[in-house]
């Protein structure tokens, strides 16, 4: 034995107790020492990961036994722990509280667990052993969630090019690794650039509109105000600022966004991704990438995905251009000769809601102080659905002090879970909201669920009350919606439990959480003013319920514009593919194509910062209509069967949030409504059609 290797096997222990990755965590259901984590450690961590799974995998396939379901099978579902432990709080991180050295880290790794990847899904000694077993799983005597593993690792693997000559699997390879340097690139020139691109206003006058308190919070310690931006290419303060030519240089900063021409431009980059995805989909023998993507997902194909779109999108156009000409007439009484622009549209939209319903945002607002929309509402609807209790945790480490942990407990007086709930905006922290799972749940490996919850609240300034937006309240339930996904799942397999679903059933939960908002008995428990605990008057819950449809037209039509961009891009040949200079004509080109040019409403995302098609949304943007259209039935079937009592959460627990991936979704679905989904209470809610479908 050589002393280098001596050594190193001596400090390997001590090694192991310095690295927090290294081994399982001492905290209850694994939850993450956030406070004894390094970002040294992340290294270590992940390359000791590969290097155990990849040991794992070799004795899977040196197995001298027959291959069953549990040497082969559950073995794979219980590799990779540690790589997994380490790249999951890695990604979080990096997503929620990045820094410049957990940036480099995702460059330098995502490369390398590209391949590392590749290796296991293309090793033809593992698919021969999965093979043999899916030719025999009519004689296996499987459980369905077992038979539904079996076949969707058959299933991966081919996907994956494990049948390809060693060529294209080679260049396949290739593209992986670059696609995977590309995303990390994408992410952190996005995030750069959305810090980057907020606008600073020299004088209050230019922030009219704005209550004391939010200018107070955008003061620069130079007497500058700085307005941050959101992902989106709508802003929320464009509804409150009566300032037009701030309202414009707001919009204008938001919709050029990676197109500058400088370092932060992504265009070559996405027209790079593109034909990279379409090289791909035609080395696996698709059409184009849409076609590989939806051969996996509940609509089937990509005929059927653009069938509804093309339905739906006319009568959005037609929505939006109603609501347009209303908004005109408002703007040609203060700016007369003036034609409505995106920048005007938020503004005079408020009022149009003062008008038509007697109510705006400034009188609502008052009433949903965050915390109590958090516990009273969000919170209160689980409890009285599923039997939740809710505990602040503040023993427990976080990785930032605007984190809170919290412990989830069952109906039957036993932890679920834990929630970290990360809800601030701040400069370290991608846009928009998500949820994810740093553990998630198995009866295979005896874990529970760890659990966050991301959205980007402007934060106030100091001792003033956190006064969320209607749509921010709708975001919280929307996420809280993904995370009892994971909360509530109950199987026994890692790789199916909780939101491990087709990309277009897993908006589906969230979706039908959000009804919750509304619900007469959860809004008037949450909604109470901040300072004299009032609960919110009866008429201006009338009025909020009587405004559901408002500006519909509007939000249908800058998702379905976003919508339309993503699919037509994702339906080219490698050879169709704009380049980087014909990117944003190509995208205007479709949205013409579809009448979206008749109606001042960007796409909710442009290309350049579409962050959704450079992860997991490719070709896969629709997921959310498609499952609003399963949550609008499915809302429709709650509200003639009982409403919020317990009843209704356990049959959503047992048809929706419990099951994962076990099971076919659309079975699931029917089992759950009694019926297909079809499309009228969607375009009912949307205010798209009238009447009964």
């Amino acid at each position: 034995m050589t002393r280098r290797l001596l050594g190193a096997l001596l400090l390997a222990p001590a090694l192991a107790q310095a690295n927090a990755l290294l081994q399982p965590s001492p905290l209850p259901l694994q939850y993450p020492p956030f406070n004894t984590i390094t970002d040294a450690d992340f290294a270590p961590a992940l390359n000791a990961g590969m290097a155990m799974q990849r040991r794992e995998i070799a004795a899977i396939v040196a197995n001298p036994a027959a291959p069953t379901f549990a040497n082969t099978i559950e073995a794979l579902e219980r590799s990779g722990r540690l790589l997994s432990r380490a790249l999951t709080v890695l990604s979080s991180l990096n997503g929620a509280h990045t820094n410049p050295e957990r940036q480099r880290l995702m460059r330098e790794f995502a490369p390398l667990l590209a391949q590392h990847r590749d290796a296991i899904a293309l090793d033809p000694a593992l698919f021969q052993r999965i093979d043999t077993l899916h030719q025999q799983r009519d004689r296996l005597q499987l459980s369905t969630e077992q038979r539904r593993l079996l076949e969707r690792r058959h299933r991966d693997l081919l996907r994956s090019g494990v049948q390809l000559p060693p060529d294209a699997q080679a260049r396949l390879r290739a593209i992986n690794v670059d696609l995977s340097r590309l995303g990390a690139d994408f992410n952190q020139k996005v995030l750069a650039e959305v810090n980057a691109s907020a606008v600073l206003v020299a004088t209050r006058n230019e922030l009219a509109g704005l209550s004391q308190t939010q200018i107070d919070a955008l003061r620069e310690p130079d007497g500058r105000y700085r307005l941050p931006l959101q992902n989106t290419s709508g802003q929320p303060m464009l509804a409150q600022l009566s300032h037009r030519p701030t309202r414009e240089r707001l919009v204008q900063a938001s919709l050029s966004r990676n197109a500058r021409g400088d370092g932060n431009d992504t265009r070559e980059l996405i027209s790079h991704v593109l034909r990279l995805r379409a090289e791909r989909a035609a080395l696996l023998g698709h059409a184009h990438h849409a076609d590989f993507t939806l051969q996996t997902e509940t609509a089937g194909s990509t005929a059927k995905v653009n069938a509804v779109l093309a339905q739906v999108a006319p009568a959005a156009v037609a929505a939006a251009r109603q609501e347009a000409a209303a908004l005109q007439a408002q703007l040609q009484q203060e700016h007369p000769g003036a034609t409505l622009q995106p920048w005007d549209w938020a503004y005079y939209a408020e009022r149009e809601r003062a008008r038509a319903y007697g109510y705006d945002q400034a009188q609502l607002q008052p009433y949903l102080e965050l915390n109590n929309v958090l516990e009273r509402g969000v919170f209160h609807a689980a409890t009285q659905l599923f039997g939740l209790r809710f505990k602040r945790r503040p023993d427990l480490p976080v990785y930032h002090p605007d984190v809170q942990a919290w412990e989830v407990i069952g109906p039957h007086g036993r932890s679920q879970g834990f929630l970290l709930l990360d809800l601030y905006a701040r400069p370290s922290k991608r846009g928009g909201a998500w949820a994810n799972a740093y553990v998630g749940q198995s009866h295979l490996l005896g874990t529970q669920p760890v659990v966050g919850n991301h959205m980007n609240i402007p934060k106030p300034a100091a001792g003033q009350p956190t006064l969320l937006t209607w749509d921010e309240v709708n975001t919280l339930f929307h996420e809280f919606g993904h995370n009892l996904h994971s909360l509530l799942s109950d199987v026994r397999y890692p790789s199916l439990a909780g939101t491990a679903v087709p990309r277009d059933y897993v908006e589906f939960p969230s979706q039908v959480n959000e009804m919750w908002q509304t619900w007469p008995s959860i809004l008037a428990h949450y909604a109470r003013h901040h300072q004299t605990g009032e609960p919110i008057p009866k008429a201006l819950l009338d009025k909020i319920k009587a405004a559901q449809r408002f500006n519909q037209g509007h939000a249908t039509s800058e998702y379905l514009a976003a919508t339309l961009i993503d699919m037509h891009l994702h339906q080219l040949r490698a050879e169709q593919i704009p380049s980087a200079h014909q990117l944003m004509a190509t995208e205007a080109e479709v949205l013409k194509a579809h009448g979206f040019d008749a109606v001042p409403v960007p796409p909710r995302y442009r290309t350049p910062y579409f962050s959704h098609i450079m992860g997991g949304y490719a070709a896969g943007y629709y997921a959310y209509l498609w499952s609003e259209v399963l949550d609008a039935n499915t809302v429709e079937w709650i509200e003639r069967n009982g409403g919020l009592k317990r009843a209704t959460g356990e049959r959503l627990k047992r048809y929706l949030l419990a099951r994962g991936g076990t099971e076919d979704p659309m079975v699931l679905f029917k089992q759950l409504v009694g019926h297909e989904p079809h499309l009228g209470p969607y375009l009912k809610r949307r205010g798209l059609v009238t009447g009964k479908p």
